[in-house]
C-alpha cells in the first residue's frame, strides 16, 4: 500500500465521520454528484478514487435504520391486529353466552312474570352469594 493510498483511506474515512450528520437525502445526492465527477475523470484516475469511499457510510447506516424502523412499526401493527381480534372474539364469545342463557330462560316451563318478581330477583342474588 503506498503513502497516497493511505493518505486517501484517511481523508475518506475524515469524510465519511463529517458525514454522519447529514439527512439521508443530502448523501444520496452527493453519492450521485461524486459518481458523475468519476465518470468525467480519465479511465485510470476513475479507479484509484472509486475506492476512497469504501468504508462505511451514513447512506448505509441511515437505510439500516429505517429498515429496522419499517420491522418495528410492521411488529406494532401486527401486535395490535392481533389484540383487536382477540377483544373481538372475546365480546363475541361473551355475547353468545348471553344469547345462550336469554334462550334458556324463555324457554323454561317458568312464566316471565316471575323474573319480573322482586323477591325472585332477590333469591336469586342470594343463591350466587351462598
Amino acid at each position: 500500500m503506498t503513502q497516497e493510498s493511505q493518505t486517501a483511506r484517511k481523508i475518506a474515512a475524515y469524510l465519511d465521520a463529517g458525514t454522519a450528520d447529514l439527512k439521508a437525502g443530502t448523501v444520496y445526492r452527493l453519492q450521485h454528484a461524486r459518481a458523475r465527477a468519476l465518470e468525467a475523470l480519465e479511465p485510470g484516475a476513475a479507479a484509484e478514487f472509486a475506492l476512497a469511499g469504501a468504508g462505511p457510510s451514513s447512506f448505509r447506516r441511515s437505510h439500516h435504520w429505517q429498515a429496522a424502523t419499517v420491522r418495528g412499526i410492521g411488529l406494532a401493527f401486527l401486535l395490535l391486529a392481533a389484540w383487536f381480534g382477540w377483544q373481538q372474539w372475546q365480546a363475541s364469545k361473551q355475547a353468545q353466552e348471553i344469547q345462550e342463557i336469554d334462550s334458556q330462560i324463555l324457554s323454561s316451563d317458568l312464566p316471565l312474570d316471575a323474573y319480573l318478581d322482586r323477591g325472585f330477583q332477590n333469591w336469586l342474588k342470594a343463591g350466587f352469594d351462598r
